[in-house]
């Protein structure tokens, strides 16, 4: 018998060819350049009220971020700036270690202060790593550590967000899902977690049964809260069109990598397709400093230390620009500098009398540097009142270009006070 194939009455379309620049939503990111405090709650704020959805990618609430709204002053931690924003929904990435009854203790604080309705519009990710109590006991202890083998200690904010990094890195953290699933299974692995920090500091104490009933209870709090973050944020990547906001706490100095590798906290973005925003002040140590940090209220909104200030440092600047590949500037707190007579930059480093053309890595070289500045006349002019590139003075405004120019990136926000009415857009 011979079989003959027929032919198709009806042939199968050719396969169609897949669009080659399908890679969905853009997302915008706020970074900080230097080592944090540069203002990005505002920017976030501000941003938000044009955006969909606003992410949190990394730290914990070691970070401090004041919004001014209606004349109203909000702290955040661990929740995105965004939040005040009803039309937006603010998503908490799997980046963040969360710290549960820090998180509720600050939606407490915020709604007596008139934030409303952030049930409705708050995701967190089930892949987000949990800070316990006692990771926050042994930051404190291993600071006391370093005090007492090298005379110094590294200043954190004794939050237990490095040592829940540690856990992250060494596979022995917990997550949201943990805490969602099993709760016998979850609490075991916490007693072991504990039994391990306890083996490595005696002197830690740690009542395990009253964290893990305090735990059970947040549980249920957060349980409406918890998506699968991954599919969460691919939907809103890939989905229908919208605007994308990430917001990064601390800053590129801060990085382990990239950053004084003294710092411990992570400063990658998680789920994020292109960097576009960053900000950024003044930081350094100079005589002037005490004038700039009364001027600037430059206070921890985490920790109520007065922050070192200084003359803006651009070659900091430009190392973060060469990392982050950052496309837009904020300029925060030009108003800060109206009192001055003189205003410097910083534009290189040198050692030994020779530019070096490279921000060092080691501490040790780092210390040893000494800074060129470029001299500014000052402006003498109050400019809380500006709302347009014209209403600043021509002094302010050249400090502005070169700014601009040095580093090579445009700026396109400049804040002259508080709220989100003081930033003036350039373009």
């Amino acid at each position: 018998v011979t079989h003959r194939a027929l032919p198709y009455s009806n042939p199968p379309p050719a396969a169609v060819k897949r669009p080659r620049n399908d890679s969905g939503n853009k997302v915008s990111v706020v970074l900080g350049a230097q080592w944090g405090d540069e203002g990005k709650g505002k920017v976030v704020d501000l941003l938000a009220t044009e955006s969909d959805l606003v992410c949190r990618c990394q730290g914990g609430n070691n970070a401090g971020h004041t919004v001014v709204v209606d004349e109203k002053e909000y702290d955040f931690h661990l929740l995105p700036s965004g939040i005040i924003n009803t039309k937006c929904t603010s998503f908490i990435g799997n980046g963040v270690v969360i710290h549960l009854p820090g998180l509720f203790e600050e939606i407490d604080k915020n709604e007596k202060k008139g934030l409303k309705g952030w049930e409705k519009r708050l995701v967190i990710s089930d892949r987000a790593h949990i800070v316990f109590d006692f990771h926050q006991a042994v930051d404190g202890l291993q600071e006391v550590q370093r005090q007492a083998q090298e005379g110094q200690n590294i200043g954190t904010t004794k939050k237990g967000i490095g040592p829940t990094y540690a856990c992250k890195a060494s596979r022995t953290g917990l997550r949201i899902c943990d805490l969602m699933a099993d709760f016998s299974e979850f609490s075991s692995r916490v007693k072991n977690l504990v039994q391990q920090y306890q083996s490595m500091f005696p002197a830690l104490k740690v009542e395990v049964e009253s964290e893990l009933k305090k735990l059970k209870d947040y549980a249920e709090r957060i349980r409406p809260l918890v998506r699968d973050g991954v599919y969460f944020m691919y939907d809103a990547i890939h989905g229908s069109p919208k605007k994308i906001l990430a917001e990064g706490a601390n800053a590129a100095l801060l990085d382990i990598d990239f950053g004084e590798d003294m710092c411990v906290c992570v400063c990658v973005c998680v789920n994020i397709i292109y960097i576009l925003y960053i900000l950024y002040k003044y930081r350094d140590t100079s005589a002037v400093g005490e004038l700039l940090q009364t001027r600037g209220h430059e206070v921890g909104v985490t920790t109520g230390r007065k922050r070192r200030c200084g003359w803006l440092d651009l070659v900091i600047l430009k190392y973060a620009h060469m990392i982050n590949g950052f496309t837009a500037i904020a300029l925060t707190k030009l108003d800060i500098l109206d009192v001055l007579d003189e205003i410097k930059v910083g534009v290189a480093y040198k050692i030994n009398g020779k530019r070096i053309p490279y921000f060092p890595a080691n501490m040790e070289v780092l210390q040893k540097v000494e800074v060129e500045y470029e001299m500014f006349s000052g402006w003498k002019t109050d400019t809380s009142a500006a709302r347009k590139w014209n209403d600043l003075p021509p002094k302010a405004q050249n400090y502005i270009r070169f700014v601009e120019n040095h580093i090579g990136v445009p700026i396109k926000w400049v804040g002259v006070g508080k709220s989100r009415e003081c930033m003036i857009q350039m373009f």
